[in-house]
């Protein structure tokens, strides 16, 4: 039993710096800038949305709780506490994704290319969406980092990840990840 208990602290302590490590590297390289900054909307109860659902009318929608609305806040705070430079924050048009983006960075802009299709309903756009998206981004010059507030299958088609609620998640242009950071709330 005390050899276990001795290896866990062994094993605990080699794990911790390199994980720090690699946390040191991914902001150095958000710091450098020309990343795409995916983050899954911050936490709202449940999955998919109600059959009532209208983009246009928050009520009818999953939306973030108070949990939820701590990690958007704890999201903004990351950039800003650790300088990281941002072009611009595209977020869909979800409610849920709209408010993680407001509570998060306040100025933001939406676009349909970010939207769910999830359900059956917006699935035919999938495919019209993920071909905006690549187009956008082709296009896309800075040296500063775009965030995109989105939802779980767009981040799953796109770059083959599934990240939790609030996760950001950067990749390169060419949609290479490079990594990852999940904000608890």
């Amino acid at each position: 039993m005390k050899f276990l208990k001795f290896f866990i602290i062994v094993f605990i302590t080699l794990i911790s710096p390199i994980k720090a490590d690699l946390n040191q590297n991914l902001l150095n390289q958000l710091k450098d800038g020309g990343k795409l900054i995916f983050i899954r909307h911050a936490y709202a109860p449940g999955s998919g949305d109600p059959n009532n659902f209208k983009l246009n009318d928050c009520s009818t929608q999953r939306n973030l709780s108070e949990d939820g609305r701590r990690q958007a806040k704890y999201i903004g705070e990351f950039f800003k506490k650790n300088k990281i430079q941002i072009d611009k924050v595209l977020s869909s048009e979800w409610c849920r994704c709209k408010e993680t983006a407001k509570i998060a960075f306040n100025d933001f802009s939406t676009n349909n290319f970010l939207n769910s299709f999830y359900s059956s309903k917006h699935a035919k756009n999938k495919d019209m969406q993920v071909e905006a998206l690549n187009n956008y981004i082709r296009n896309f010059k800075s040296d500063k980092n775009l965030i995109l507030v989105t939802h779980y299958v767009l981040i799953f088609e796109v770059l083959n990840y599934a990240p939790s609620s609030g996760e950001i998640v950067v990749s390169d242009k060419n949609f290479n990840i490079i990594g990852s950071i999940e904000i608890d709330y």
